[in-house]
């Protein structure tokens, strides 16, 4: 079927309304009606070519909530009518011992991402700024009743990305967690880390957040801007999970951790980062990286988010404001994520 969608016809070009092919309903398939798509800092990496050469044009969107349309013959998850959502991947190889411990996203194979992927059948896949999309059925997850639609989307990746690491890392009761900005991944982060029982500190350029930053659930707020913020904090947290994707002071922000605390990064900056190894050797420190979470976690996400009334904070645009909203999001202007209303792509 050819869909409405919204395309990058080429790096650093204005995305433009248009149509692409979805394959054929397969046994094991199920075509969703979008109703909502989440923008994603990433997708504008992606169409502005900082993360490398890409196959355009490229429909971005992986942050998808919308409603089942029509499954295949074998699938038994998904019924028609049903409330779900895709994220960031849409395939794996399903054998590598990654993917048979349910961390599909480090399928060693390589996971088939959401837009801009080899999909199964040789094309390239494409994302959520569309009307439509047929997505294998073990990649589809539900979305419970109890999160609204528009607020789920962004769950798909911002709540994932940041749920992922805070479990690993175990945040909960007695723990001392620092969230490093207050964008559109930090904004999941204090909420989770909250909901999971941690002590939680935001740590952002200025104070101009703080009011949101504490009603979210944090009990602490410090402007990275004040110098006195890092001698003030020294050796205080067990994790730090930093949300931005530009460039920090790894050293700096390694000496606020405790012994054996870790710096987790989700962010995803285009420039390398260096750091001294005695940041970490002079208090038996850990600097991780992490990105989204395998099929199984981030329904376990959805789940936790329902069960604990959380949800993305929005502000659901048209589709013809896609371009204003990637403009905003540069700026850091939005609070704290756009969500296109998929209705408007006609």
């Amino acid at each position: 079927m050819r869909v409405n969608a919204y395309a990058a016809p080429a790096a650093d070009q204005p995305l433009v309304l248009t149509t692409v092919d979805r394959r054929e309903v397969g046994p094991r398939d199920v075509l969703i009606q979008i109703q909502y798509a989440g923008i994603c800092h990433s997708d504008i990496h992606t169409v502005n070519g900082d993360w490398g050469p890409q196959p355009f044009p490229v429909v971005p969107g992986h942050e998808i909530v919308g409603v089942v349309q029509e499954v295949g013959r074998d699938v038994v998850r998904h019924q028609v009518g049903d409330r779900v959502g895709v994220g960031c991947m849409v395939n794996s190889c399903r054998e590598c011992t990654n993917c048979r411990n349910g961390d599909e996203q480090y399928c060693t194979e390589g996971m088939v991402p959401t837009y801009a992927g080899p999909d199964r059948d040789g094309t390239t896949t494409q994302g959520g700024y569309s009307t439509h999309v047929v997505v294998d059925a073990d990649f589809v997850l539900s979305v419970p009743e109890g999160i609204d639609p528009a607020s789920a989307a962004p769950l798909l990746c911002a709540g994932i990305t940041t749920y992922a690491p805070l479990r690993r890392w175990g945040a909960g009761p007695g723990r001392k967690i620092a969230v490093v900005g207050l964008g559109g991944l930090g904004h999941m982060a204090v909420q989770i880390a909250r909901a999971l029982g941690a002590e939680v500190t935001v740590l952002s350029q200025s104070l101009k957040k703080q009011e949101d930053g504490l009603r979210l659930g944090a009990e602490h707020y410090h402007a990275t801007s004040d110098p006195g913020t890092f001698d003030q904090l020294a050796g205080t947290f067990d994790l730090v999970l930093n949300t931005v994707s530009a460039r920090i002071d790894l050293d700096v922000y390694l000496g606020l951790l405790a012994v054996d605390g870790t710096l987790v990064n989700v962010g995803a900056p285009a420039d390398p980062l260096d750091l001294h190894v005695m940041s970490l050797i002079g208090g038996r420190r850990s600097f991780a990286g992490s990105m989204i979470g395998g099929i199984a976690l981030t329904q376990e996400m959805l789940d936790f988010c329902a069960e604990h009334r959380l949800g993305a904070e929005v502000e659901v645009i048209p589709a013809d404001r896609i371009n204003e909203a990637y403009e905003r999001v540069l700026a850091s202007d939005v609070r704290y994520r756009f969500v296109i209303d998929t209705s408007t792509l006609g």
